[in-house]
């Protein structure tokens, strides 16, 4: 278990192609099915992860509380299949399943997360924890970063579930 507070910022990126994701110092590709579960008493977060890498899989319960836009706690802990699908049962409805394709790369001593969604070929999102929110933050030349959406609600994990889409794009 792991109990901690996360600083975190995430930007909103152009999907690298295929030749461009190869220039990456890719650590890890990781398949996950993220589920938002009903609040928590006190309003915390609550979620559980499916996470599928090198054909093993293993399930996550996380409860985040929010201290500011780039700040929280987090409560996460591996659990088991069984765990799993019991915790499936208490799925906030509103909320579909965020399923992604992770892929964590090392730049300039810093481990970056790149989420691709399978809703979209134009955009991903691009996550850095930092060990001080004024951390200077180094990218990599070929990740085109558009814009910075650490404190924007309409980028987070359960917003893009409940629009199954990025901000920028039309309803089809």
């Amino acid at each position: 278990m792991s109990i901690g507070v996360e600083i975190e910022r995430k930007f909103l990126v152009s999907i690298p192609v295929k030749e461009q994701l190869e220039q990456l110092n890719i650590v890890s590709e990781k398949h996950i099915v993220q589920t938002y579960l009903h609040r928590g008493k006190s309003g915390t977060q609550r979620r559980v992860r499916s996470i599928r890498e090198n054909d093993q899989e293993k399930y996550y319960y996380t409860e985040k509380q929010f201290i500011s836009p780039i700040k929280r706690i987090e409560e996460e802990y591996e659990i088991s299949r069984t765990e799993y699908e019991n915790r499936l049962r208490d799925a906030d409805g509103e909320l579909v399943p965020v399923i992604k394709t992770r892929y964590c790369f090392e730049y300039s001593g810093q481990l970056f997360e790149l989420d691709i969604y399978p809703y979209s070929d134009e955009y991903a999102v691009l996550e850095l924890e930092l060990s001080d929110p004024k951390q200077e933050i180094f990218f990599p030349e070929n990740i085109n970063v558009i814009k910075d959406i650490s404190a924007d609600k309409a980028y987070s994990n359960a917003a893009l579930a409940k629009a199954g889409r990025f901000p920028e794009q039309q309803d089809s």
